[in-house]
């Protein structure tokens, strides 16, 4: 988001919270968390910022909209009630079965015991969520009954994300093709953004935990911009109506995750804003200018023309830390971003990365760097972001070998 919005011809300054090494020469780095809300508000109104935009899902959870609004800020995000689409799933459901949206059947749990009585009355496969906020790892797709219990064991008796798993969705499994769709909303209205698809798996083949995201192609293969819109008419504009209806209108970025069924697509679930890693596969392609359109956005305003990407595929492919989904290894040390940019279409984004005492760039997170690369086959943008990655020396890194393939 950063690199789009300091592309623009519009753009006087650009301040970006807490950013990254890979973010410094895009704008001015700033030492604030991104989820503390009232410090970012005042940074905002001591430098008479013009447009506040959120990047992750915490900070709208936490309100940071409405601060915005109570101090004057335009702020291109949904207020704190409407971002409950992606803080919640139990509301995100009620929302769906009200506004009569295709989702998985679904009941929701407080206790352990009762989600246990009920998967063990149910079988396998079927589908765990803890309700809250879990980074995107809160989801299990559990295949035998031994998961399921398991997952809800970690869950709701041993808080392994916390207050997120007080209590739990438990859905039917889905099977299909998962695709994210993305738009631009504000109160009953949307314009299409585009599509992706994300790889949540840590392992090839799609095995192992969920984690935030390895890696995502855009545009999805058998997903064009008709069935796009279609899926919209289903799976997002009827949402909107429903959230006007209750008067908590939606304002932003809307991320559906949605399964391509033999019954048509089905909602997932929803986030209030670009995914991670879909927004690296989405905005290289972009060639509209994303910063007059989140301006409008802020003022519940929809520029309707259509937004523009190029024809070209991309991809974007992470790199994580050995041992994430869990605990990640950090310290070490990361070289060659440069011989990798240096190749024709790509790009390298950070996650978590910081500087040692010695201003080497180090890994600090669980998923560290985002190779992307766009070409006019996926083909060819998939060789190119493994070319990538070989010019890239970390010793802890991960990746999946099989993104887009």
């Amino acid at each position: 988001m950063a690199a789009a919005l300091a592309r623009s011809p519009q753009l006087t300054a650009l301040f970006i919270a807490p950013g990254n090494p890979g973010m410094e020469p895009l704008g001015t780095l700033v030492p604030i968390k991104a989820d503390d809300v009232p410090a970012l508000v005042t940074f905002a109104g001591e430098n008479r910022i013009d447009l506040v935009i959120p990047g992750p899902e915490a900070p709208l959870v936490a309100g940071l909209a409405d601060a915005c609004d109570e101090a004057g800020i335009a702020c291109a995000g949904p207020s704190r009630i409407a971002a409950q689409l992606e803080g919640s799933k139990t509301f995100t459901k009620e929302v769906a079965d009200a506004a009569g949206i295709p989702t998985a059947r679904w009941e929701r749990f407080e206790t352990a015991e009762a989600a246990l009585a009920f998967v063990r009355r149910r079988g396998a496969p079927i589908v765990i969520k803890a309700d809250g906020l879990a980074a995107g790892k809160g989801v299990i797709v559990a295949q035998t009954l031994e998961d399921a219990e398991a997952a809800i064991t970690a869950i709701m008796t041993d808080d392994v994300f916390g207050t997120a798993g007080a209590s739990v969705v438990i859905e039917e499994c889905l099977f299909g093709t998962e695709v994210s769709l993305f738009a631009f909303c504000s109160g009953t209205e949307a314009v299409l953004i585009g599509a992706a698809r994300d790889h949540k798996r840590i392992g090839e083949g799609d095995t192992g935990p969920n984690t935030g995201g390895m890696g995502a192609i855009s545009p999805p293969p058998g997903f064009d911009r008709h069935a796009q819109e279609a899926a919209l008419d289903l799976t997002v504009r009827p949402m909107l109506t429903e959230m006007d209806r209750r008067g908590t209108p939606f304002k932003g970025i809307i991320f559906a995750g949605l399964m391509l069924t033999e019954d048509g697509p089905k909602l997932i679930e929803y986030n209030v804003r670009f995914g991670d890693p879909e927004a690296q596969a989405l905005l290289i392609r972009l060639q509209s200018d994303l910063l007059p359109i989140l301006a409008a956005l802020a003022e519940g305003r929809l520029q309707n023309e259509r937004i523009v990407f190029s024809e070209d595929a991309s991809i974007s492919i992470v790199l994580a830390a050995r041992g994430y989904p869990g605990k990640p290894t950090v310290g070490g040390t990361i070289s060659g971003i440069a011989d990798a940019e240096a190749l024709p279409g790509i790009h390298v984004f950070h996650a978590g990365t910081a500087r040692n005492s010695d201003g080497a760039l180090i890994a600090s997170g669980g998923r560290v760097l985002s190779v992307c690369a766009t070409a006019p086959t996926p083909a060819e943008a998939r060789a190119r972001a493994y070319e990538g990655i070989s010019r890239i020396q970390w010793a802890d890194a991960i990746w999946r070998r099989d993104i887009g393939a």
